[in-house]
């Protein structure tokens, strides 16, 4: 009786490890693999921050297998092709329900806004969303009021949904995925619609969320086709995005891809040159944390020179003609 009692405390003490370590782990979604078959810049600065959080293991939940992997992965889970936010939900409540997480991790992205909101809702959680800052497993740093204020949010769930601005955190390198452990889910189908089709923008430009450098027009620019300006800089600089104003887009001159600020893209590249932008708070929010920013506009009084490492009071349709004349190809 004393032997049989004794192997029944050890299956229990052995059970609740295993169960903690789960809860210690931590789940991070990818964002959707590219053309090539690669992970995005975001999915990997999400990998980093999910480091930070102090889970003994990381687990990748992807649509298909990579070739690579960001380091320190140990598990992969597979859902498949679904293309609807709704299916990729589904696929993070059947790995939640198979296998408790302490963490449940998701860019601060277009992809991470459909899918967070859904993923609360079915896990009953509530998430942080916009995360800057790791400061302990259930403590982060987000901002509010377009970026004029920072918020310490401390999480009460046992499972903490976070989604973490890419920008915010560096890129956790990629490495061989031939180690790594797979696991393919059984998700069942989404039947309330259907996906019919995707329409992007030039594959030949440069992706706005992984240029290292950026340059984007404003409303003084007058017409879409005088973007031709910036997009002859942006080649002679190489590796180099075209964005613009949400002022610029509302006025159709150029596409909604491609705006930056807090309603359109939040990125930090090394060098973010605006142009004929004033520099209103939305935007700033967006583009406040590039490395090295500056800013052509003829108001010496704009916010955007508030920001700027570097200013050049000048009409831009005499300045970024003669930047690009200077540039070597």
């Amino acid at each position: 009786m004393l032997s049989r009692t004794t192997r029944t405390l050890i299956s229990s003490s052995t059970t609740a490890t295993s169960a903690c370590r789960r809860w210690a782990s931590t789940l991070v979604v990818s964002e959707p693999l590219s053309k090539d078959g690669t992970l995005s810049a975001g999915t990997q600065s999400t990998v980093t921050a999910a480091s930070q959080l102090g889970g003994d293991s990381l687990t990748l939940l992807v649509e298909e297998m990579p070739s690579q992997i960001p380091e320190g992965i140990s598990n992969v889970l597979v859902y498949g092709k679904g293309g609807l936010s709704e299916y990729v939900s589904s696929a993070v409540q059947v790995a939640a329900e198979g296998s408790p997480y302490g963490h449940i991790v998701a860019p601060a992205s277009k992809f991470g806004s459909t899918i967070v909101p859904r993923i609360a809702a079915l896990l009953s959680l509530s998430p942080v969303t916009d995360v800057i800052e790791i400061v302990s497993p259930d403590t982060f740093v987000r901002p509010i009021y377009a970026g004029n204020a920072l918020a310490k949010v401390q999480a009460s769930d046992t499972t903490k949904l976070l989604s973490v601005r890419p920008t915010s955190f560096d890129k956790t390198p990629l490495v061989d995925a031939a180690g790594a452990d797979v696991q393919e889910l059984d998700v069942p189908a989404f039947a309330g619609s259907e996906f019919v089709s995707e329409s992007t923008g030039n594959a030949d430009k440069v992706d706005l969320g992984s240029a290292s450098r950026i340059v984007s027009g404003g409303r003084a620019l007058k017409s879409g086709d005088n973007f031709v300006l910036l997009d002859e800089l942006a080649t002679k600089l190489g590796d180099c995005a075209v964005g613009a104003s949400r002022a610029a887009v509302d006025a159709g001159m150029a596409p909604n891809d491609t705006q930056v600020g807090q309603t359109g893209k939040v990125v930090a590249p090394d060098l973010y040159i605006a142009v004929g932008i004033s520099g209103a708070i939305q935007h700033l929010s967006g583009m406040r944390d590039s490395k090295t920013i500056v800013a052509i506009n003829t108001d010496p009084d704009a916010p955007i020179f508030s920001v700027a490492d570097y200013g050049l009071k000048a009409d831009l349709f005499e300045a970024v003609p003669e930047l690009t004349g200077k540039l070597k190809t």
